[in-house]
């Protein structure tokens, strides 16, 4: 049997919503421009199709149990957000490593914690759902009454500091590495670094290659690993691709970090100063 799809309203539906049709089952009119455009947000999205496809390819044993992927069930707001806000002329691309099962795991925002996708960010769209979903992580999208910590802080920092967000998006634009959120059998969320090296390996490779495809398309100037993973696999990759990048790091949000529990918006505020981030948004 092929790939499942279950759809807003509870139907299973086999037509895949990345290829020109969005997760209601309905024609995409504008899936040409998509494939073939020429503007950033075109080359973007493109990359990330194809990071799809070569994810599709891959399995996951124990630990893992459960894997969602928002770039198919949540393609309709991740569009949204790649469309309104990925433009020329960025220069800095903030690079998480990969969703939060508050986060984009129900909006397909990066770090989209849903108060800050809805409001700020003004993301509107279709979500539905994985086609297997542990019963205490179900994706409801942007009616997700949980907030995420993480991306609270995060889009929280930038609303602040930039006000408007085209103060932000003039110049930067946030990603993730992978798009893949991996559970277990109890419902934890496990990262990359908690797979089997066999499967992480695979995995990280088929990111990596997306992240240069990215970068270039982007053509930014410095990428800025939210998190020490993020600002090391982007370091390696993209040297290893011959891509000259400046990579740097922030304090990844998370409470589990005892750090960002005291003044992470304070730490970061001082990196990204020192950066020379902070008086280009705030110029």
């Amino acid at each position: 049997m092929g790939r499942r799809f279950v759809l807003e309203n509870g139907a299973v539906s086999q037509r895949d919503p990345l290829l020109g049709e969005d997760p209601t089952g309905l024609p995409d009119l504008a899936a040409d421009q998509l494939f073939n455009g020429s503007t950033v947000a075109s080359r973007f999205l493109r990359a990330e199709l194809e990071l799809n496809a070569r994810l599709r390819t891959l399995s996951f044993g124990k630990p893992v149990r459960y894997t969602y992927n928002p770039l198919e069930y949540a393609w309709d707001t991740h569009r949204c957000y790649v469309e309104k806000y990925c433009q020329e002329g960025q220069s800095v691309l903030f690079l998480g490593m990969n969703p939060g099962p508050f986060g984009m795991a129900q909006t397909g925002v990066p770090f989209g914690e849903v108060k800050a996708v809805r409001g700020w960010l003004e993301i509107t769209g279709t979500v539905g759902r994985p086609a297997e979903e542990h019963p205490k992580r179900r994706i409801v999208g942007l009616d997700c009454t949980q907030s995420e910590v993480s991306g609270a802080r995060f889009w929280g920092f930038f609303q602040e500091l930039c006000g408007e967000t085209h103060n932000f998006f003039r110049h930067c634009f946030v990603h993730n590495l992978c798009p893949l959120i991996f559970m277990s059998e109890s419902g934890k969320n496990l990262t990359p670094p908690e797979l089997p090296a066999a499967e992480r390996d695979a995995l990280l490779s088929c990111c990596d290659s997306a992240l240069c495809q990215v970068v270039t398309a982007l053509g930014v100037s410095m990428v800025i690993g939210v998190g020490k993973l993020a600002e090391q696999r982007a370091r390696r990759a993209l040297a290893e691709a011959g891509i000259t990048v400046r990579v740097e790091g922030i304090m990844h949000p998370s409470p589990r970090n005892p750090l960002a529990n005291k003044g992470w918006a304070n730490i970061v505020r001082d990196k990204l100063d020192n950066l020379g981030v902070v008086s280009l948004l705030t110029s």
